[in-house]
């Protein structure tokens, strides 16, 4: 029942991560950079759950040094995750942004085969091979489409720091930390952070002069941070970390279907293509780890 109960967690999970995209849209109208989209959100998501834990959950607050060092990790992944998203996301587009951020688990695969000496199986090398042919097709390289370059690096760089996400949150669930107050540590580091490598009067100004962005930021917060990252990390309780990303793999397409029905994005046969060898290479690399 309990893993079962998991399942249906990650989907959902992933389900409102896909939904990313179209709140990014929504607020590029406001100015705001990709840093500063990151610290308004983070900050309704802390804000949120500071007050639940405030009346109803105080025991919560609670945390060793121990833990504390192990949210900052997470929160500071999670930042890079969410700041390098929001910058493919606008230079790319919705579905190009969300797989790259999917090559994750192959490319630590990768590196763990080429620094750390795991051995390099049937399954993983196709799993390799499948994540790079997808890559190159769901950025329209082959068809001479001109990517943008930086969106495409910013996108794998999400990748990399959701993995890290993923690591630390496996660690802080094996150490049987809360993870609600795992969940909520983590959007306060994330807010710390990109407090401090954004410019956070300008975000004031812009806030106070359109009142509509805080609504917007406030539904974005509940939706694609405080709902799914608790749900994940409840989760993690039971599933392992590879099982978790395969069944996640539901983001994309989420992303992809909303992008295209609500911002018109075109999807051309190669990208689809690209999209589905991707979403491949996780679920056999899952496959691989069980």
């Amino acid at each position: 029942m309990l893993k079962k109960r998991a399942f249906i967690f990650i989907i959902l999970a992933g389900a409102l991560w896909g939904s990313i995209g179209l709140f990014i849209h929504v607020m590029i109208p406001y100015g705001l950079s990709p840093a500063q989209m990151t610290c308004v959100v983070s900050f309704v998501a802390a804000s949120v759950m500071f007050l639940y834990f405030l009346c109803c959950r105080r025991e919560l607050f609670k945390i060793t040094i121990r833990e504390l060092l192990l949210f900052l990790g997470s929160g500071a992944a999670l930042f890079f995750t969410a700041t390098c998203n929001n910058y493919s996301l606008q230079l790319t587009s919705v579905s190009t942004a969300v797989v790259l951020m999917y090559t994750a688990p192959v490319m630590v695969m990768a590196y763990s085969v080429a620094f750390l000496g795991e051995k390099l199986t049937g399954t993983k090398l196709l799993a390799l091979v499948s994540m790079i042919a997808g890559c190159c097709l769901v950025t329209g390289v082959l068809r001479g489409f001109s990517f943008n370059l930086y969106g495409i690096l910013m996108g794998l760089a999400s990748g990399i720091a959701f993995s890290a996400y993923n690591i630390f949150t496996k660690i802080q669930m094996k150490n049987k930390c809360n993870p609600v107050s795992a969940t909520f540590y983590c959007f306060v580091f994330m807010f710390v952070i990109s407090l401090c490598l954004s410019n956070p009067g300008e975000v004031v100004q812009i806030a106070i002069h359109k009142p509509g962005l805080l609504l917007i930021a406030i539904v974005c917060g509940v939706c694609t941070r405080i709902l799914p990252y608790v749900l994940y990390a409840i989760a993690l309780k039971v599933l392992p970390v590879g099982t978790a990303s395969a069944l996640a793999v539901v983001e994309p397409m989420t992303a992809t279907i909303l992008s295209v029905i609500f911002l018109h994005e075109t999807l051309h046969l190669d990208s689809i293509l690209g999209i589905i060898l991707v979403i491949g290479s996780v679920l056999l690399l899952s496959r691989a780890e069980r």
